[in-house]
Parts: C-alpha cells; structure tokens; sequence
C-alpha cells in the first residue's frame, strides 16, 4: 500500500526515493574521489547537506505562517516537508563555489547528480499511484461511545482516516496536531481508528493528553488496516466523497502535509452543475 517495506522499517515512497537517491550520489562522489580527485568526497557530503538544508528551509519559507505559531518544527525533518527546487538551487550554488576556479571539476560533478535524480525518479514511477479502494465494511466497528458505526456511511464528504494506537510514538506525536486540524476545519471530516485496543486504555490516553476527538473508531481486529493493506502505524488516508481511496501518507504527518491532503480532495470534489459521479469501485484515481 503505496510504501516500501524494509524488515521491519517502512518508508513513505517519497523518502525512501531520497535516502536511495542520496546513498548513491555518496557512493559515485566516493568512486570519482578515488579515480579522479579526492577532493570529490568531502564536496559529495557538502553537496548533500546543503540539499536538505535548501529544501528544508524552501519548504519553510512557502508555510511561513503554520511555522511561526511553532518554530521549533521547523527543525522536525522526520515529519517530511522538503522543496526539491531550493535544495538543488543551494547545492549548485554550493558546488560553484566549491569548485569555482575548476571547470573540469564541475562538470565531473553532473555525473553522481544525474545517477540520483535517475534513482530517484525511478523509485518514485515504481512506487506512483494508489489503489481507488472503497470503504471497508462490516458490523464489527463501535465508536468510543458504544455506538456501531459503518464505514460505508461516511461516503458523501471527504474524510481523512488516521489508524493509529496509543503505543504507536509518531501517533502520539501528530495526534494533538490532528485534533486542532481536525477541530478547525469544515473540509472533510476527520476519524481516527484505533487499531487493536480496547476502550478503556483510548479513553485513558486521551483523557491524559487533554485531546477531545470527535470521531474516535474502535477497531480491535485491525480490520481497517489488513483492508488497505497497511504495512504499520500510523497511516493517514484520504478518502473522496465517493468512498474511495484517493492518497495515502504513511508514517508521521505534518500540519502542511495533512492541510494539503484535504485540500486536494477539495479540489476534486465536482462542481455543484456536474452531473452525478459513478461511485463505483470503477470510480476515482488518484
């Protein structure tokens, strides 16, 4: 489901495609250092951090106003949020500098970035695209409140789907993001699964942490995540209005992250004079 499995690491496609990316462009700078200057190698790590520093901050700067109400954020890189743009513009910057009175030198340098962008580029085509899954279903599900619940029901809006447990780390850590998204917004209604736990230790956890969620979903056989097929925890989903799955994002998400999502299943909702859409499982794509 949209992720790539390691043992017992899972990685969202966009980050295991830059961590790939980046090992081979360390592993062809070291080469070139051997076989045509040595000073490849430290210009290699150089190169690198300046990309992930660009892009950090590029990204940065594009959500300025979420990351002025909580600075420290912008420091928490584990949460993705990169402009692939700005980092390449500051390692170019970075390796002209480097290398400014070498040509040769430079052009040499083509040779590691291009492989990277190629093994980027080829995870990301292998990995691109989601299932349109529907909404599982069955009568085993009850809210928080001892109320049954069906998935089904939910076709009509968009919804984000968040399946996460109070053991989980990175769920604790988005959790209390989630909640204020989740109370501030009218553009899809956001439930949040918990995968194999019983009422007694959510209502706990969530009492403890100060967190009031609306729409809390008991799910004791994990039956949501064996459904879309999830690797680990947590798992945010995007839902159309027609019941289908339109993106998944696995691991932790940021504020950008999840206020993107939901604007993108905005955009595809149709247009009040549109006709009906088929919401059949032959319906939307990604």
């Amino acid at each position: 489901m949209n992720a790539v499995v390691i043992g017992p690491f899972v990685f969202a496609p966009d980050r295991f495609a830059a961590i790939l990316a980046i090992a081979v462009f360390l592993l062809l700078s070291g080469i070139l250092a051997r076989k045509v200057d040595e000073r490849f190698s430290s210009w290699a790590w150089g190169a690198a951090i300046s990309f992930i520093v660009g892009a950090r901050i590029g990204h940065v700067l594009k959500h300025a106003g979420s990351f002025l109400a909580e600075p420290l954020r912008a420091f928490y890189i584990w949460q993705g949020g990169f402009m692939i743009e700005a980092g390449i513009a500051l390692a170019i910057a970075y390796t002209l500098f480097r290398f400014r009175r070498e040509l040769k030198l430079t052009l040499w340098t083509a040779l590691p970035s291009a492989a990277a962008a190629y093994v980027a580029f080829f995870v990301l085509q292998l990995t691109a695209g989601t299932p349109a899954t529907p909404l599982p279903t069955g009568d085993t599900y009850r809210t928080l409140a001892g109320e049954h619940f069906n998935p089904p029901d939910l076709e009509g809006q968009p919804v984000v789907i968040n399946l996460w447990a109070t053991w989980c780390p990175p769920c604790r850590r988005e959790m209390p993001m989630m909640a204020d998204v989740a109370a501030n917004t009218d553009d899809a209604r956001l439930v949040f699964v918990n995968q194999g736990e019983g009422q007694e230790i959510i209502q706990r956890y969530l009492t403890a942490e100060n967190l009031d969620l609306e729409h809390v979903i008991l799910d004791g056989l994990g039956e949501f995540g064996r459904h879309y097929e999830v690797p680990g925890l947590p798992a945010t989903f995007f839902i159309g209005s027609d019941g289908m799955l339109q993106s998944v994002h696995m691991g932790e998400i940021s504020r950008e992250g999840l206020l993107s999502g939901i604007a993108n299943l905005q955009d595809d909702q149709p247009d009040a004079a549109d006709p009906p859409r088929n919401a059949g499982p032959g319906g939307a794509d990604e």
